[in-house]
């Protein structure tokens, strides 16, 4: 093929990608953060919303056992994410008709999200391999990190929307509220799919011998560097998930915050993380992913006993911008450590994996954290604040040790923890990470 004309069906490609992230973010923006308010509005308890962030993790890392083989199968990856994001669309439809007509079961709701979920966790891996081969690997931190700042305050926007609607809405019929939200957002999920349709793939050669099944990729978790950053990311997320899915309860049904104020603050965090993410990804690029995954992963583990010593509005914004500028290097630099550490011929099977073992540590941290807020006792008045306590232990140590185990996988520059803090907030700028204008 002439390189030129390559070249062009790239920059198309990515360009209606980058169409696609847009009303992506937007159905994201109008379901992720209130998928456990609608659950806890039909009735649902603490072990509900822990089923409800465990089974779509689990049944979502059960299916991409074989998400690679079935992209194999088909022989194409764009032909994969187009299937099962259809599908996925149209699985936001029985959500906003049984909100329209006034509810169901919680557990009939869970069965709906764990379905769309899974439809979702089948087209990841395909799509990520996709992304990786059009986007030049040396700039991969900085483009990354400009679209995810683009499409997060898309995200930000929808939530935010989301939240004005319910919150005015419950003067009236607030399940009428949700049946908007999830309306708008499988009508966005459609269009995201008519550019996704559109894009480009680069071929690849799908041959026997990069075949290796789970069995085989855990069987090298001792010798495998790759193998031992997906262990670390596991334990990280057990951790994490033993508390996330109850800051929602605390804040809905303990603290008694309205939809609004929740809305507030939940989006702080997510604004100061797509704020931040771009000057992430162009100091990845220069000083390597591993450090800044080394960086931000101990700290993270702090977040949590902050929500334990003071749990006013003002204080818990300002908790939820130090959450979001932490979780911006390290989400971010997590998928790009893939991205750079796997062949291509092989990528789209070790993310499947990668995804299968991060959602059965999700669905273990949610249901093993449901369990024991059953047992634990309270902690300042509440039984979720001793969760928080045991999460916030365990981040900190998988954080500060398993890193270390790790070798960064390109050649990178040298910094200090000092040297690399006070570049990224912009008091002390390293030479080679100025702000640069992305071009698709």
């Amino acid at each position: 093929m002439d390189p030129k004309q390559d070249t062009q069906k790239t920059s198309r490609s990515l360009k209606f990608s980058f169409r696609d992230g847009i009303f992506a973010s937007a159905m994201i923006g109008f379901t992720q953060d209130y998928f456990t308010p609608f659950l806890l509005l039909l009735g649902g308890t603490v072990r509900h919303v822990g089923m409800l962030n465990a089974l779509p993790n689990l049944f979502g890392s059960l299916i991409q056992v074989k998400s690679a083989d079935i992209t194999e199968k088909i022989k194409s990856r764009r032909k994969t994410i187009n299937i099962f994001v259809f599908i996925q669309a149209f699985m936001l439809l029985p959500m906003a008709i049984v909100a329209l007509r006034g509810g169901i079961s919680p557990a009939v709701f869970i069965a709906f999200v764990t379905l769309f979920a899974s439809c979702g966790a089948i087209s990841t891996p395909a799509w990520g391999s996709l992304m990786s081969d059009l986007v030049a690997k040396e700039r991969r931190g900085e483009y990354f990190g400009w679209r995810n700042r683009i499409l997060g305050l898309i995200i930000i926007g929808s939530a935010l929307i989301a939240g004005f609607i319910l919150y005015f809405m419950k003067k009236i019929n607030v399940f009428y509220g949700f049946g908007i939200i999830f309306s708008l957002a499988f009508l966005y999920r459609l269009i995201s799919w008519y550019y996704l349709k559109r894009m480009h793939e680069p071929p690849i050669e799908y041959k026997k011998e990069n075949y290796f099944n789970l069995i085989d990729f855990l069987a090298r978790i001792r010798e495998s560097n790759f193998a031992k950053f997906v262990l670390f990311v596991a334990a990280m997320n057990f951790s994490i998930n033993l508390a996330s899915p109850f800051f929602a309860v605390l804040m809905l049904k303990d603290l008694q915050f309205n939809y609004l104020l929740y809305t507030l603050i939940t989006i702080t965090a997510t604004l100061t993380l797509y704020l931040m993410i771009s000057r992430w990804g162009r100091h990845a690029d220069k000083v390597g992913n591993l450090k800044i995954i080394r960086f931000t992963a101990p700290l993270i583990g702090i977040t949590p006993l902050l929500w334990i010593f003071n749990h006013n509005p003002i204080f818990l914004i300002f908790v939820q911008i130090y959450s979001g500028f932490l979780w911006a290097g390290f989400s971010l630099c997590t998928t790009n450590f893939i991205y750079d550490a796997v062949m291509p011929e092989k990528r789209a099977r070790c993310i499947s994996y990668f995804n299968v073992l991060n959602g059965l540590a999700l669905s273990c941290g949610a249901l093993i954290g449901g369990f024991l807020l059953r047992y634990l006792p309270p902690l300042f008045g509440y039984k979720i604040f001793m969760l928080f306590l045991i999460s916030s232990v365990l981040r900190i140590a998988i954080g500060a040790f398993m890193p270390m185990k790790l070798k960064e996988v390109r050649p990178v520059e040298r910094i200090d923890n000092n040297a690399l803090f006070f570049s990224i907030i912009g008091m002390k700028p390293l030479l080679g990470v100025e702000r640069k204008i992305v071009r698709f």
